[in-house]
């Protein structure tokens, strides 16, 4: 099972498209444990998370939030995130899987 946790500034829109993501993955057969949350509680829950994505109006804070949980990371490119498409961001999924 993929275990991905989507940061943005507050959670809201994350929200949104991780219950796009989710059926996507169901739809395509993949297990996917995915959760949003906001920039300010990010710390507290990334150990139980295998990758992580950022929302591209949080693009700024990569690096810092990178040294932070040590894991792989990567922000979803604003068109992407802007009409959720599913299937890209999945694929960006994979490939921070394939450095895993």
């Amino acid at each position: 099972m993929k275990k991905v946790l989507l940061i943005c500034a507050g959670g809201m829109s994350t929200g949104i498209l991780m219950k796009k993501l989710i059926k996507f993955a169901q739809e395509q057969g993949t297990e996917l444990q995915i959760d949003a949350v906001g920039l300010s509680s990010y710390e507290e829950v990334c150990e139980g998370y295998e990758v992580i994505l950022l929302g591209p109006q949080v693009s700024y804070k990569k690096d810092e939030i990178s040294q932070i949980v040590k894991k792989p990371i990567a922000v979803i490119a604003p068109y992407d995130y802007a009409i959720g498409n599913a299937d890209n961001i999945m694929k960006q999924i994979d490939e921070l899987y394939s450095n895993i």
